[in-house]
């Protein structure tokens, strides 16, 4: 979806690209200051095109994180709501084996990871001569330890989006104040406040600015819903946890009912 939205931009901003490179060679038959994206780039101090890359780089760097998480998010849901009512169905019949057989074929999900882990766990403790309470208790540490783990991983990137979101709009304030101090620049230069001494200051300041926020408003929006996203994915977690140590006690007490 996301991939879809960038491409229905593109296409709508296509017009706007052409307008710009009719303007560009206006600009250059009539030797006057060119406001197209060529022209700005040439009129631009070493400084702000610095500040206009390191934004892209920010840009790429974000959109690829947004991607990646969209992309593994959208799995892990897909995966455990196929997994959940099939390990739930092998669980009520007893067969522990085959939801762990389950588990392991469902490696995106992020109930399956957790699952696993307990299952093994459990499985584990109870070909072994412990007391029930011992194995309830090693099952429930090594579901923590999935948790915590998936939790992990779910977050990856975020917290470089979430840079890139409250330091891009500073990152565009330092190209403005370049752009500001060129233009006086300017003016002191040719001894002139025309719009023609200043041009190539403001333009770079304005569009530094306008870099900065094109960039930070999207990685801040999507760092929020991501957030969201990974919140609700450890509630699932919890509950899954909390189910499977029910299972885990259930079955306990039925193996000590029956010796």
């Amino acid at each position: 979806m996301l991939v879809a939205n960038i491409a229905t931009l593109t296409i709508a901003k296509a017009h706007l690209l052409a307008f710009w490179m009719l303007q560009a060679a206006g600009a250059d038959d009539a030797g006057t200051i060119g406001w197209d994206p060529i022209h700005l780039w040439k009129q631009m101090s070493w400084v702000a095109q610095v500040v206009v890359v390191v934004l892209f780089i920010m840009s790429a760097w974000s959109i690829g994180v947004m991607i990646d998480r969209w992309i593994a998010f959208s799995a892990a849901r897909k995966q455990s709501r196929q997994f959940a009512p099939v390990v739930a169905g092998a669980l009520r019949e007893g067969k522990l084996d085959e939801a762990i057989r389950v588990a392991e074929r469902n490696k995106k999900s992020h109930l399956a990871k957790v699952v696993t882990a307990g299952l093994q766990e459990f499985k584990a403790h109870g070909e072994s001569t412990e007391i029930p309470g011992e194995q309830i208790e090693a099952s429930k540490r090594a579901l923590e330890r999935a948790e915590a783990i998936v939790h992990a991983e779910l977050k990856r990137g975020l917290g470089g989006l979430a840079t890139i979101g409250s330091t891009a709009p500073f990152v565009g304030l330092f190209g403005t104040v370049i752009g500001i101090l060129n233009a006086f620049k300017k003016i002191s230069e040719q001894k002139a406040t025309g719009l023609g001494a200043v041009a190539g200051g403001i333009s770079e300041a304005l569009v530094t600015t306008a870099l900065g926020l094109f960039v930070a408003i999207p990685a801040v929006m999507m760092f929020n819903y991501f957030t969201g996203k990974v919140e609700a994915f450890d509630v699932e977690m919890d509950n899954s946890s909390s189910e499977l140590v029910d299972y885990f006690l259930k079955r306990s007490s039925a193996t000590t009912v029956r010796r």
